[in-house]
């Protein structure tokens, strides 16, 4: 099918885009024809070894003034659905997606979410403009559960927006699945968010107070809600008005009737990057691996604190506001990101093969194979192999097939879920001194199942090595972890912990270590989960649901 839709792509446009980047005289003002370098100071290190080398009236089609939401799969009731697929590890966020220019803005939308399905398996949407009119389909489930060829027969018009999602603010359900759409005063718009806001509640508190009325449960809206009270002109300094109140984590695609706006928090927590398709089309996706899907070259990151809008004039760039430096999310190298792409400007693959390697220097230990918990601790396992000089081998297979539902034995049996997920290959463990590399260890529990299905099935010592330093602090930043006290290195030592998962030994990545080979982009990242320190306050949600 994807082949059926890139066929079809068309390849001229009418006019080319131009880009300006010179925020720096007036941060609200634009500059269509200037290509001046632009003044956000914190790109990517070209030095750095893992550097990537590459008004008509608005009309909306739902009778929801929110969201336009099509169920088009099976609904799971909240909280009712059931994946044991990577259950003691942190959520993925979201994932976000906007063409500009392309006459299959919608198909393209399509694949770029397949791409970034890893990052939300919860629902899917998209949103695309034809005739002045905001069209959207959203659903639960997967990507492919969600649409169909019909559906995004539905969706034509060269604009769209699309969102992957997992739920880390609202409940798991469909209204609260992402673009949402909405009405005001100045026409429509359509927004796709991957963040999470630290002061949603008093915001969503001061809009209730003032007669605002919500639809979702979702911090999102709270967006949306700040750019129609706004009195500012044009639609772009509404969304720099709305910015300013938020605090926390925020990369966002916008779309009208004939913009599509890219915005990304002064910190840059979470990655947005930009490219372009041959066509001309322009693309802003949550990692490369979209880009390189739809056939887009990447072009560059949406810098933080920067504001890009696409329109008929091209592409114009300026400032939100003074920005600081920048905390980008450390947790996307180590297990977010897919391995293939390139995030705040260096290759995930890269990185998580070093830090094997340096798991291998720093805490060798004498074994036969080197494995790896798949598919996260993979390419780290692969590095940990090559620089102790032992063979990695498939010692776990991962079943594929787990769904989302379904049916539990009548009678116990013990590690059901690891078991269901995991398949121990006897012919390498039996007898061996096992090497198993994971990219990080949460609660603690599905690592004692590994541990002992590796032993049940003849492993003679069982080595862990975590390619990521121990996570003490809950993050507030659009990931969904557990509460600190659920989280098992805030509460034992590593002998402590060691000794509840059985392994043998154990052994996490050093974070001196990880700012040591981060260089000098190491003040540049977030490192909340490790050290309990946060670069935005999150007074509001300190607390976290436990379990």
């Amino acid at each position: 099918m994807a082949a059926n839709y890139l066929s079809r792509l068309s390849s001229s446009l009418e006019k080319p885009y131009l880009l300006c980047r010179n925020p720096s005289q007036n941060p609200l003002s634009f500059h269509p024809k200037t290509l001046q370098k632009p003044s956000f100071p914190h790109k990517p290190s070209s030095s750095n070894p893992f550097s990537h080398t590459h008004k008509s009236p608005f009309v909306i089609s739902s009778k929801n003034p929110i969201s336009d939401v099509i169920n088009t799969s099976k609904a799971y009731p909240d909280n009712q659905s059931i994946d044991y697929d990577d259950d003691d590890k942190p959520r993925e966020e979201c994932g976000v997606v906007g063409i500009y220019g392309d006459p299959e803005a919608s198909r393209l939308c399509y694949l770029a979410l397949h791409a970034l399905q890893h990052r939300g398996q919860e629902g899917a949407g998209i949103v695309s403009v034809h005739n002045n009119i905001l069209q959207s389909f959203t659903g639960i489930g997967l990507v492919s559960e969600v649409f169909s060829e019909s559906k995004l027969d539905q969706l034509p018009g060269d604009l769209a927006i699309g969102h992957v999602r997992y739920s880390t603010a609202g409940a798991s359900m469909l209204k609260n699945v992402q673009p949402f759409v909405a009405g005001y005063r100045f026409g429509s718009v359509g927004v796709a968010h991957n963040g999470n806001l630290v002061n949603y509640r008093s915001l969503r508190a001061e809009l209730e107070d003032n007669g605002s009325i919500f639809n979702t449960g979702s911090d999102t809206e709270v967006v949306l809600h700040l750019i129609a009270i706004s009195k500012e002109r044009p639609f772009s300094q509404r969304i720099v008005e709305a910015c300013e109140k938020l605090k926390g984590a925020y990369s966002m695609v916008f779309l009208t009737e004939d913009k599509l706006v890219a915005v990304r928090d002064p910190f840059g927590f979470r990655p947005l990057v930009m490219g372009r398709r041959s066509n001309g089309a322009v693309v802003f996706a949550s990692e490369t691996c979209a880009l390189d899907l739809i056939e887009a070259t990447y072009e560059r990151e949406v810098y933080p604190g920067e504001v890009l809008v696409v329109d008929k004039d091209g592409i114009q760039s300026f400032c939100l506001m003074p920005h600081p430096e920048p905390k980008s999310c450390i947790f996307e190298h180590i297990y977010f990101a897919l391995p293939s792409s390139v995030v705040f400007g260096r290759s995930v693959y890269e990185s998580r093969r070093t830090f094997g390697e340096i798991l291998a220097t720093e805490a060798p230990v004498d074994c036969d194979v080197v494995i790896a918990v798949p598919d996260s601790g993979v390419v780290a396992a692969l590095g940990y192999a090559a620089k102790a000089g032992v063979a990695f081998q498939q010692g776990l297979i991962r079943s594929h097939y787990v769904g989302r539902t379904f049916i539990e034995p009548s009678q116990k049996i013990r590690d059901f879920g690891v078991k269901l997920k995991l398949s121990p290959v006897r012919a390498v463990l039996e007898g061996k001194r096992v090497v198993v590399v994971d990219d990080s260890i949460v609660r603690g529990t599905t690592s004692s199942k590994i541990v002992r299905l590796l032993k049940e099935a003849g492993a003679k010592e069982v080595h862990m090595r975590i390619a990521s330093p121990p996570i003490i602090g809950s993050c507030y930043y659009g990931v969904d972890t557990p509460s600190s006290e659920e989280l098992i290195s805030n509460r034992m030592s590593v002998e402590e912990i060691r000794q509840f998962i059985g392994s043998d030994s154990l052994a996490f990545l050093p974070l001196d270590s990880l700012t040591k080979l981060l260089g000098s982009d190491s003040p540049n990242y977030c490192y909340a989960c490790f050290s309990g320190k946060y670069p935005v306050n999150p007074e509001e949600l300190k607390v976290k649901r436990v379990g």
